[in-house]
């Protein structure tokens, strides 16, 4: 099987290594989603324990109940399972424990390292992509300018073949040169310095001797610039004193100014050629003391175009510059090559090119080799953290797992103590239990009836006395029992046995069919009575009226006979 190393290479780099991390980063999300299952088990675990330690507390604030029983088969049931919800408790909250221990805390660590060594190796493979593909950039600006020069070259060429004359061939300008005489040598004589006189040999020696021992530095003065081989006062006096004998100060300083007089130091800095003990006042070796003695002098950078007479005493200063100077740095098309012809410049300038192009195809080259051999080694470490990940979630989950697993025992144990428990539990004799010792009588219902001043039993049914109600229905029985009774006779033939009819009598009726029979009865009465009423209005009313017509009769009559007696008068 083909390992990472073989497996993310793209043409640009960047397109495989960009698939192989983004599959890495996914590897790091899913470390998430499994630690987030860890921790949100854990949590669930620790609630369901602690909401099951709740309970016996939740039931001991309830007054009453069990506490009250102390015989009942039930009660026992109840503590042996309140008393298995706590150890239930104590082995959720152990599950939940363990799985931080076991589990969260290892995992949320080697998560963490995991997380740190993708990034890590994603940052590094990076800079260095980005570091080539700069170079890559690089690399064909210069491919680019080699060609441009190298096509230049081929159309001057073109053009000088063409031409009547090669210019490359005519005589070249020369450059004007000044030449300086040298100075002639200064003739042998005696040099007097500090009261005795020296021949030149013995002079040379002194001040090769000197310039040898005393410190030579710069002295930056303002606006005249930085002279170069000078030496305090103090540090000449100094040497002439421990090297020449000179007795005391003002001796030394005798000898500086014979120095300064037959021109081998000059004051720099200040007016005027005194030569004094000081440490502020510097002197600076002229170019004379370095020919006699033959050391090499060191000069300042030239800093002006123009010079003044040799003989002068300015002629030593840095600010000033000799005319060879000038005329060697000569330079008026202001190139590194003066002399060179059009033709010249641009192979030379194609030749750089070229070296500056093949400089960076070798350093690109070279990137792109280390670039390989990271990529390489960085695909075997990812290609094993990949592998070292995926062998940690499957320990992870055996863990998550096994810290569960330990205490299904204990859960089982609970588990088979409630079956026993509900198996202790004897509802019958509970029930008798309960009736033996708490039973307070059957079922009499005490009615609230209807009492009439004067003892009328109308519109009442039940709860008045039975003769109430045969006065009220005007016969030896109600009727309401004679209408029972009669149902019955006629109902009891279709009965089959003497079990049925028994059943009748002995089968309990729901109160609710009783209480609905009771108002059905209740409301016939009722509706009996007011029929019997309206009769008996309607009676009285058609006698009223018959009475009625026969006074109105009568009246007639009379009014009748009382007119035919007057008539019979008259």
């Amino acid at each position: 099987m083909p390992g990472f190393a073989d497996s993310f290479w793209s043409g640009d780099y960047a397109g495989g290594l960009g698939v192989l991390f983004g599959k890495l980063q996914q590897g790091v999300q899913e470390n998430q989603q499994m630690l987030t299952i860890a921790k949100m088990r854990a949590e669930a675990e620790d609630l369901y324990g602690m909401k099951l330690g709740e309970i016996g507390a939740a039931t001991d604030r309830i007054s009453g109940g069990f506490s009250k029983d102390d015989g009942a088969s039930v009660k026992k049931a109840y503590d042996g399972v309140r008393t298995e919800m706590e150890e239930a408790a104590k082995n959720h909250r152990k599950i939940a424990q363990s799985i931080r221990d076991l589990v969260v805390l290892p995992f949320t660590r080697w998560c963490d390292a995991h997380e740190s060594r993708v990034q890590n190796s994603q940052d590094d493979l990076q800079a260095r992509l980005k570091l080539h593909d700069k170079q890559a950039e690089t690399v064909k600006k210069l491919r680019s300018h080699y060609f441009n020069k190298c096509r230049l070259v081929e159309d001057i060429e073109e053009e000088n073949k063409l031409a009547f004359q090669d210019p490359e061939t005519s005589p070249k300008p020369k450059i004007p040169e000044i030449k300086v005489e040298e100075n002639q040598e200064e003739e042998d004589e005696p040099v007097e310095i500090g009261d005795e006189f020296y021949p030149p040999e013995h002079v040379k020696k002194i001040l090769s001797h000197m310039l040898q021992t005393v410190k030579l530095g710069e002295t930056k003065v303002p606006i005249l610039g930085t002279y170069q081989n000078t030496t305090s006062g103090a540090d000449i006096v100094e040497y002439l004193q421990k090297n020449m004998g000179a007795t005391s100060v003002s001796h030394a300083e005798r000898i500086g100014q014979d120095l300064i007089t037959n021109g081998f130091l000059r004051l720099v800095g200040n007016v005027g050629s005194i030569f004094a003990n000081s440490s502020k006042m510097n002197y600076q070796w002229k170019p004379k003391a370095f020919q006699w003695t033959g050391i090499p002098e060191r000069k300042s950078p030239l800093s002006r175009t123009f010079s003044l007479a040799s003989n002068s005493e300015y002629a030593d200063s840095p600010v000033v510059g000799t005319v060879t100077e000038y005329l060697a740095g000569w330079n008026p098309l202001n190139t590194q090559n003066p002399n060179e012809t059009p033709g010249d410049k641009l192979r030379r300038e194609a030749a750089e090119a070229d070296e500056r192009y093949k400089a960076g195809v070798r350093k690109l080259d070279l990137l792109r080799c280390q670039l390989e051999e990271a990529i390489i080694e960085h695909l075997r470490y990812l290609e094993r953290c990949e592998l070292d990940r995926l062998k940690a979630i499957k320990t992870i989950i055996l863990d998550f797992s096994g810290t569960i697993s330990n205490v299904i025992p204990s859960l089982q144990s609970t588990v088979d103590n409630m079956m026993l428990f509900q198996e202790t539990v004897q509802p019958m004799g509970d029930l008798r239990y309960l009736l033996e010792n708490y039973r307070t009588g059957g079922f009499v219902p005490k009615v609230v009836v209807y009492e009439n001043y004067y003892n009328s039993a109308d519109e009442q049914t039940f709860g008045v006395e039975l003769e109430a109600r045969a006065r009220a229905d005007r016969k030896r029985v109600p009727a309401l029992i004679t209408t029972i009774l009669t149902f019955l006779d006629n109902r009891y033939p279709d009965l089959e046995g003497d079990e049925a009819r028994r059943s009748v009598w002995l089968v309990e009726v729901p109160l609710y069919q009783t209480h609905r029979i009771r108002l059905t009865l209740t409301l016939t009465l009722t509706l009996t009575l007011t029929l019997t009423l309206t009769l008996t209005l309607t009676l009285t009313l058609t006698l009223t009226l018959t009475l009625t017509l026969t006074l109105t009769l009568t009246l007639t009559l009379t009014l009748t006979l009382t007119l035919t007696l007057r008539r019979l008068r008259l």
